[in-house]
């Protein structure tokens, strides 16, 4: 892939007197598996909304895709190929975990173009969202109500919701919260395994998870990017250490 899926530029957000984001840059290759990172109030979040959509920066541009996203909003922004999963999980979790997946495929880029004659593609959405539930090994839950779900497999269940939605960009927040090492390594496999050829950008405070997966890694305290580079070179970046990872690293 060429090109950059997500570049920002001069991002400033700012809620009343308060600034919570001063000058972002960021620019995130095509395909490129990439961590945010820093301690809790540094605006990652708000980053993640502004890049979705759902926030409207004060100053500053972002470009998704190639395409300036001019605070035109989530919707915009989705269909720029923009994906997100929250904190909290976003599953219907009345509906199964074919249903949440088969809504989601129906709203992918290919199927919004067809809404008009979705009975003849219903074929289709079926085949996306079966071949998601298989990828995300929740072959044997088909027919579970999502809300019945361990906690892990939810997180498992919104991974694959951003998948059907057919995002080439995915924003994944904390996918590994509240999960034991062991969860969270598998996690990560997942992750790893179902996004290959996808731009990935997840916030992660597990340090294990975000020096095994990430390409490239961004900090952000206090709204400022202090550092963006490789694994090595932000576990060896003073300035780093002394802002966030600590004087003993990860």
């Amino acid at each position: 892939m060429n090109g950059n899926a997500i570049a920002l530029h001069g991002v400033v957000q700012r809620f009343g007197a308060q600034t919570v984001l001063d000058g972002v840059e960021l620019s995130i290759a095509a395909g490129e598996r990439h961590a945010l990172i820093g301690p809790n109030g540094a605006g990652k979040s708000t980053l993640f909304g502004v890049i979705a959509g759902a926030v409207r920066p004060t100053r500053g541009r972002v470009v998704l895709h190639g395409v300036e996203l001019r605070g035109r909003g989530p919707v915009v922004a989705s269909r720029l190929g923009i994906g997100r999963s929250f904190q909290q999980t976003s599953a219907f979790a009345r509906l199964t975990v074919f249903d949440n997946l088969r809504c989601a495929a129906l709203h992918a880029p290919a199927e919004r173009r067809r809404w008009w004659n979705r009975l003849r593609e219903s074929a289709s959405v079926d085949l996306a969202a079966a071949r998601v539930l298989h990828d995300i090994g929740l072959d044997a839950h088909r027919d579970t109500l999502a809300g019945e779900l361990s906690y892990a497999e939810q997180r498992a269940l919104d991974l694959g919701i951003a998948l059907a939605s057919g995002a080439r960009t995915l924003l994944l927040d904390e996918p590994t919260a509240g999960m034991s090492r062991a969860q969270a390594a598998r996690m990560i496999a997942l992750i790893r395994a179902t996004t290959q050829g996808r731009t990935v950008l997840l916030i992660e405070h597990d340090m294990d998870a975000v020096f095994g997966f990430a390409e490239r890694i961004t900090v952000l305290v206090r709204g400022t990017v202090v550092a963006t580079g490789a694994p090595d070179a932000i576990r060896a970046d003073p300035a780093v250490r002394a802002a966030y990872l600590g004087e003993g690293g990860p």
